[in-house]
């Protein structure tokens, strides 16, 4: 499980990052020329993606050499407050002096972020570093030493866009921490996050946390309305080169171009992984002592499988690590999801979550066979991350092996707008019985809407196909909801045992299928 405040992830949910290193309009002058000491050079000559692609399968054609040189204990032993009142002056960032549309600011090491990043400008189609100084960053209330040493080296980046106010340069997206990234849709604030890469999770073995260890940044033009970063990944047993074109807007979209050179035998490779918080709603039946009725970045993993039937599978918080896998060949798009956009549902003035952004993977060519997989990690505490959700190609992942994936990945506030078919608004889990309750047996109330179920006259023969891997059901049962102009459906599930139970359901007109597959397991905790 994923510390959202003291792990890869800076900030806690109540956060953006805008609190974490730099507030307001940072721009101004940042150095260029050639490279620091024992930083990486820049691509030499014309610069193109097939630049990062070859160096990527020279690292992996060598042994996994860390670039982690050691830092100074002040930067070493930060705490979290005292890395985030390290700020990024606010005249040195880039591109602010020729008021371009885009503007960058970098993170310096410390605290959890340890790895050297090294960042490059793209101009006229040459590399150049970008030069680390300790004046480029205000320290805030912290002491610091006199001897900083001048080649410690940066370990992240944020882009600034005037994404809601033509006057003001808000945080688009933000890369720090492995392969991490976050990226933000106007009027929404930041949530769940992305990863270049996901290696081995879930599994018993270690974790695998691959970084992104050097950036190219095109410089953009002054009408620019997206930014292209390249990006270095490499770990024990993966190098990989990346290409994100960033497009921010009502919907933030970001396509990716992704090619991958294996050192070693991958267990379980993760292409596309996003990692979200779920930590309780209205399908939690234990007790939970909140007074917020939900609180999660993310309520659902929506996979679109080749065949273009539709699953929706609520998230939940287990007792004990949950791992589903949803197989699909060349899938349409999977993504983690928070649906329910209601402020009465969280009751967080803090939080807001019902602000907190989807995002949806939408594959670009065929990805053949293989699975979109749920890892649901039991969490006590809203500042984790718990879940986590990827694509895990059929194909055996060995050494030398070679894999090239393009994707776009779209941040929004509801990227399955145009999607058609009833959707699940939500998922509500009890005790079954009506006067007198037997909690030997689980009632399920779902409630589907859209605007397909909204059009439907009250009168029309709706009825639901619900079906169990274990256990006996009761005659399911749909009425149409006024509330939602949607259609509430509600069965009993009497189980045989304690373990896990599968179940799906879907509404219908005769042979008309008017919504989503609803999918759920249900564990007795």
């Amino acid at each position: 499980m994923i510390p959202r405040r003291f792990g890869l992830l800076p900030l806690c949910a109540a956060l953006s990052f805008t609190a974490l290193a730099i507030t307001g309009n940072v721009l101004g002058e940042v150095e260029t020329g050639s490279a620091v000491p024992g930083a990486e050079q820049g691509v030499p000559g014309h610069f193109t993606f097939a630049s990062v692609v070859r160096r990527a399968d020279e690292l992996a054609a060598g042994p996994y050499q860390p670039d982690q040189p050691a830092l100074p204990p002040f930067f070493a032993n930060l705490d979290y407050d005292q890395y985030r009142d390290i700020r990024f002056r606010r005249n040195q960032s880039l591109w602010r002096a020729e008021s371009l549309p885009f503007q960058a600011e970098l993170f310096p090491r410390g605290f959890m972020f340890k790895d050297r990043v090294t960042f490059n400008v793209i101009e006229e189609g040459k590399a150049v570093p970008v030069l680390y100084r300790n004046s480029l960053f205000d320290y805030g209330k912290n002491t610091v030493p006199p001897d900083l040493p001048e080649d410690l080296g940066f370990a992240g980046l944020r882009l600034l866009y005037p994404l809601n106010r033509d006057d003001v340069f808000d945080e688009v997206a933000v890369f720090l921490g492995a392969s991490y990234f976050r990226a933000v849709a106007k009027g929404l604030l930041y949530g769940l996050s992305a990863r270049g890469l996901a290696i081995d999770t879930g599994l018993p073995s270690k974790e695998e946390f691959p970084v992104f260890r050097e950036f190219w940044m095109e410089k953009p033009d002054r009408d620019a309305t997206s930014i292209t970063l390249y990006a270095l990944l490499d770990s024990a047993s993966v190098a990989g080169a990346y290409r994100f074109l960033i497009s921010p807007g009502r919907e933030t979209v970001i396509d990716v171009k992704a090619h991958l050179f294996l050192r070693e035998r991958v267990k379980k490779l993760g292409i596309a992984p996003l990692t979200s918080m779920f930590f309780h709603a209205e399908d939690t039946d234990r007790f939970m002592d909140d007074f917020r009725p939900e609180v999660h970045d993310s309520d659902g993993l929506l996979v679109v499988d080749g065949t273009g039937e539709r699953i929706w599978r609520p998230l939940f918080n287990p007792k004990g690590l949950r791992i589903s896998a949803f197989r699909a060949e060349n899938p349409k798009a999977f993504g983690l999801l928070q649906r329910d956009r209601d402020f009465r549902s969280y009751q967080d003035l803090e939080a807001s979550y019902q602000s907190r952004p989807s995002a949806l993977v939408e594959p670009i060519g065929d990805w053949g066979k293989g699975a979109v997989e749920l890892v649901e990690i039991p969490s006590d505490s809203e500042q984790y991350d718990n879940i986590v959700a990827f694509w895990i190609p059929e194909r055996t992942a060995g050494a030398g092996e070679q894999f090239e994936y393009a994707y776009r990945l779209r941040f929004a506030g509801d990227p399955e707008a145009k999607l058609q078919g009833g959707r699940t608004l939500s998922t509500r889990i009890g005790a079954g019985g009506t006067a007198v309750l037997d909690a030997e047996k689980r009632k399920f109330v779902l409630d589907f809407g859209g605007e397909t179920l909204a059009a439907l006259p009250t009168d029309t023969p709706v009825e639901a196909f619900v079906s169990t891997s274990s256990g006996t059901l009761s005659t399911p049962t749909v009425q149409p909801n006024p509330e939602t102009k949607g259609w509430r459906l509600f069965f009993e599930l009497t189980p045989d045992g304690s373990g896990p139970i599968d179940l799906r359901a879907f509404l219908r007109n005769g042979n008309d299928v008017l919504s989503e597959t609803w999918s759920f397991q249900w564990i007795r905790e």
